[in-house]
């Protein structure tokens, strides 16, 4: 059987908290895990518009996208998965709410790793903590 395969997008948000991260539901693949907002990308749409877009879905707030962070390919057992990481903002005014994820965290700097992050995200955590200082 093929391998699905999948590209997501995921907007590493700093704020004054720190770095926005989302769980999962728990019914979900990989539920009740810890990630960065996103989602798939569709076909045809570009990753700044697809992250745009699943932040206002999940979130329901609007995105200012920056550069591309980090990018990483993983191999789960039923799921291919390549990982764009974009350095985000909130729209001003902006407030994030939960809601196509079953919880929100600011994750203070240094702490990213206390997360039970999904394994895919576990290899650009320390970009993400660098990057975050910088």
């Amino acid at each position: 059987m093929a391998q699905r395969s999948v590209l997501v997008v995921a907007a590493v948000i700093r704020g004054p908290a720190g770095i926005l991260v989302s769980q999962r539901f728990a019914g979900a693949e990989r539920g009740g895990q810890w990630e960065f907002p996103g989602g798939k990308v569709e076909p045809g749409e570009a990753e700044p518009e697809a992250l745009r877009r699943e932040i206002q879905e999940e979130l329901g707030c609007e995105l200012d996208v920056g550069p591309l962070l980090a990018r990483h390919r993983h191999r789960y057992t039923d799921l291919e998965v390549e990982l764009a990481f974009y350095d985000c903002r909130l729209a001003d005014g902006a407030e994030p709410r939960a809601l196509g994820v079953a919880a929100l965290a600011w994750a203070r700097p240094g702490t990213l790793a206390s997360f039970d992050f999904c394994e895919a995200d576990l290899p650009v955590l320390p970009a993400i903590e660098a990057a975050a200082r910088g």
